[in-house]
């Protein structure tokens, strides 16, 4: 009798037993088999395409050049004018080591090479890829993403000259020093405590959130940590002087990373001039 009652459901007294009729049904059946005909193709159940990855803002204002980075100086303008400069030189190298294309390779990049070094310097990959299209052993590679690749070729030689000329203004990409693990007054420039009058709280970095609510801390306070060491770049710098005899460039400001530091040099991108402003 159990087994019975269990298996019999009866609607409660607030719910109301639903019936349809005949003609609701036939019409029901009626829209579903023309709805799915297969015929037609039923959009509601395929995927929309995806997008294609924007690459936009990776995407340079021109083909660029890396260099080293060998210290600062002032440079007496023909006015009078003292300019702290950065000298930048250049090794051997800036060798267009492949053209990627579209079709190929899904985008369009200009692959270029610094510094040349011994065969035994480079893994036997690294040696093939360049031996692929006859250029000497090059220790750095760095894309620079184009619009258009329409010029370029392997085994081509890029003079900084040729790209660039006084007054340019260029993006310069570098790793900053590295200052190992810092305490919060040197890292963001915190302001210390009273050194007198009994304050046992110098240098402390203080309080780091509230007790009860939130209950944490918030990811990325400002705390103690590692500082530099880290790639940055630097927009806008104005180049002063390109010495061809000492193969040297003269750029306004300071420069990432210390002297022999690797540097990438770009053309400098300004919206309305060499990028469209939506």
């Amino acid at each position: 009798m159990s087994m019975t009652m269990a298996s019999l459901s009866f609607p409660t007294p607030l719910q109301k037993p639903t019936t349809l009729s005949s003609s609701l049904l036939t019409k029901t059946s009626l829209s579903l088999s023309l709805s799915l005909s297969p015929k037609q193709p039923l959009s509601f159940l395929t995927k929309p395409p995806k997008r294609p990855l924007t690459i936009s803002m990776s995407i340079e204002a021109g083909i660029g050049v890396m260099a080293s980075k060998l210290g600062m100086m002032s440079f007496f303008e023909p006015d009078g004018t003292v300019v702290p400069v950065t000298v930048v030189g250049f090794r051997e190298g800036n060798i267009v080591t492949q053209v990627k294309t579209l079709p190929t390779d899904g985008y369009d990049a200009v692959q270029v090479g610094y510094r040349r070094v011994r065969d035994k310097k480079l893994t036997k990959p690294e040696t093939g890829h360049l031996q692929k299209s006859g250029i000497i052993p090059l220790r750095h590679l760095q894309e620079f993403r184009l619009t258009n690749v329409e010029g370029f070729e392997p085994n081509q030689k890029l003079v900084f000259d040729e790209i660039f000329k006084e007054g340019d203004l260029v993006d310069v990409a570098g790793t900053t020093i590295g200052k190992g693990f810092q305490g919060g007054i040197k890292r963001h420039n915190f302001k210390r405590g009273q050194m007198t009058h009994g304050s046992k709280s110098h240098r402390a970095l203080g309080s780091i959130g509230a007790g009860t609510t939130p209950g944490r801390v918030y990811k990325g306070k400002k705390m103690p940590g590692r500082m530099g060491g880290t790639r940055t770049k630097i927009r806008k710098l104005r180049i002063v002087k390109i010495d061809k005899e000492l193969n040297v460039v003269l750029i306004n400001g300071a420069l990432p990373g210390k002297p022999g530091n690797l540097l990438r040099i770009t053309p400098a991108k300004i919206v309305g001039v060499n990028i469209p402003k939506n």
